[in-house]
């Protein structure tokens, strides 16, 4: 099942930008964190159980992917050839912490999905040959404030557009089933308690669906005081 999850992961990330780089690092609990950098300039990230060489190695997407393609002769079988690692194709800049983020609170995910769905059809509209405008990726969609049980005491959680369409263009969102939502799935078969949850260190923020999460940098602001 792990090496399945991987290759829904890797083939999402493929999808979405055939030349993206897949990073493969162990964690402290024993898995090991599978993150891209989406075209959103948002990452993400999935968590599975399977055998590297390295604590830490870098994969083209394209290589990664047509080495899950190959059926394994011993189904049992955990570790992925996938060649040598490329680290010089991962984008600097370093990984979010393991630890240290707090619960902010939840979002339905029928709402995210929803939000996505209309920022498509405005892309659609207003895009070009790049892609969707600059103006819509950077759009604050939700403010998450702390519920009343949440430990966050600081600022509520700007969430983009950048956020929500890496999310879900991710696959990330499950149904009522357990089934990946696509770009035609009805929102009526997400469980309408079916939650996304917001947590923060300050510096980072991240989204966490039942497939995976979204991590990005926050913008807090800075109070002025006149002297």
């Amino acid at each position: 099942m792990d090496r399945y999850d991987l290759y829904a992961f890797v083939s999402r990330a493929h999808r979405l930008d055939p030349a993206s780089a897949i990073r493969l690092r162990r964690r402290g609990d024993g898995g090991v964190g599978v993150w891209v950098h989406t075209p959103f300039d948002v990452l993400a990230t999935r968590v599975v159980r399977v055998a590297i060489d390295a604590p830490d190695v870098v994969h083209d997407s394209a290589v990664l992917h047509g080495a899950l393609r190959v059926p394994s002769d011993d189904s049992t079988a955990r570790e992925i050839d996938a060649g040598f690692s490329v680290d010089s194709a991962w984008q600097s800049g370093a990984l979010p912490p393991e630890h240290g983020f707090v619960h902010v609170d939840d979002v339905p995910a029928r709402t995210i999905v929803g939000l996505s769905r209309e920022g498509a059809e405005v892309a659609r509209t207003q895009g070009g040959p790049q892609g969707p405008p600059a103006s819509l990726l950077d759009q604050s969609v939700l403010e998450v404030t702390p519920d009343a049980s949440s430990e966050w005491t600081g600022t509520a959680v700007a969430v983009t557009m950048r956020a929500v369409f890496a999310i879900t263009a991710m696959g990330f969102v499950t149904d009522a089933d357990g089934r990946m939502v696509t770009e035609t799935s009805p929102i009526s078969a997400i469980d309408a308690d079916e939650p996304v949850r917001v947590r923060t260190t300050g510096a980072w923020a991240r989204i966490d669906a039942r497939f995976g999460s979204v991590y990005f940098r926050r913008t807090v602001p800075i109070a002025l005081t006149a002297t």
